[in-house]
């Protein structure tokens, strides 16, 4: 009885490395882009199998038109991968074509907690260096969408015949007052409460009449 049961505690470990060992097997995936129908994906393909990506397992896009165009091809390997797995380009810019575009597909995978690895920059965000430089792409996203919300909206006014620019939060008789205010020695700080606006427009308004104020 105790060699079977011997037997059977070795059979049970074994099938629960078994396991471990299927549950820790990842799959390594390729995504390539062109942006014209007169480019060609073989290059990229090339890298990608060079880098030990398998051929069936490459996913490619080729787009025409603006950033809006579906990428079927980005969106077939996401929904493809499953945690752990590892997409790999042959760089970083073929995830979008927009900083913002590339940067989302970035917080993107990390969401699905699939790891990026990029052939030309040698980013890898399985390591420490590689998320810190997923995390500056973000900031710089943030920027990039912040300009294109600004040009939006000016070509939205635009179409409304607006002005451009939105009109300013003082009168040029208050713009005046505030000048003649700041000349005899108000402290900006105060003059801007006073006025109900911010420092930095205060400032952005004597600086216009050509005046810099020392007091803060």
């Amino acid at each position: 009885m105790s060699r079977f049961l011997s037997h059977t505690a070795c059979l049970r470990s074994a099938l629960s490395e078994a396991n471990e060992t299927v549950l820790a097997v990842t799959t390594t995936l390729g995504y390539a882009r062109v942006s014209t129908m007169g480019q060609e994906l073989d290059a990229q393909r090339a890298a990608l199998t060079a880098a030990g990506v398998e051929t069936g397992r490459i996913f490619t896009d080729k787009l025409s038109g603006s950033a809006k165009t579906k990428r079927p091809g980005l969106a077939a390997m996401l929904d493809y991968a499953r945690a752990g797995d590892t997409a790999v380009v042959a760089a970083i810019d073929r995830l979008g074509r927009s900083v913002a575009e590339v940067t989302r597909t970035i917080a993107d995978l990390g969401e699905r907690q699939i790891m990026l690895r990029t052939l030309r920059e040698g980013v890898d965000t399985a390591t420490p260096t590689g998320r810190a430089v997923a995390a500056i792409m973000a900031t710089l996203a943030e920027l990039e969408l912040g300009r294109e919300r600004r040009a939006a909206s000016r070509h939205s006014r635009r179409s409304r015949q607006l002005p451009a620019t939105k009109p300013p939060k003082l009168s040029p008789e208050r713009q005046d007052q505030l000048r003649r205010l700041a000349a005899t020695g108000e402290p900006v700080t105060e003059l801007a409460a006073a006025f109900g606006i911010g420092r930095a427009t205060a400032y952005r308004y004597l600086a216009n009449q050509g005046e810099t104020h020392p007091n803060a």
